[in-house]
């Protein structure tokens, strides 16, 4: 897949995607802490680095190159995918957090210790 020079490049450009890909999906299952802005930044990057590489290639190449490149990219839409799995499930996690907690501030408020409105008043006065 590495004797054209638009090939070498599609493969270094999905060399990376890959590692970024699987960078994140690792991070995030293993719950550690990530950069989402570096992360999302070179994500982006790189996949407008692949739309481009992917028009130079030349109209026609040679089946054995394009059952490779196929295969490729068959396995970075299965990372992509896993990828996508497992931010579905941290941002369901932080809606979820996000909603119980504006339940507890409704109820903690509620009562009327914590009001905003009460100690508006009591500032007015």
């Amino acid at each position: 897949m590495t004797a054209n020079p638009a090939l070498a490049t599609l493969k270094g450009l999905l060399d990376r995607l890959e590692e970024t890909v699987e960078e994140e999906t690792s991070a995030l299952a293993q719950r550690r802490p990530l950069d989402f802005e570096e992360i999302n930044r070179r994500k982006s990057r790189s996949l407008l680095e692949l739309t481009r590489a992917i028009r130079s290639l030349p109209e026609a190449f040679d089946a054995a190159r394009e059952g490779a490149l196929s295969a490729r990219l068959a396995r970075l839409r299965a990372g992509l995918e896993a990828n996508q799995d497992m931010l579905r499930i941290h941002l369901s996690a932080a809606q979820e957090i996000a909603a119980l907690l504006g339940r507890e501030m409704g109820e903690a408020e509620s009562d009327g210790t914590y009001s905003f409105a009460q100690l508006n008043r009591q500032a007015a006065r």
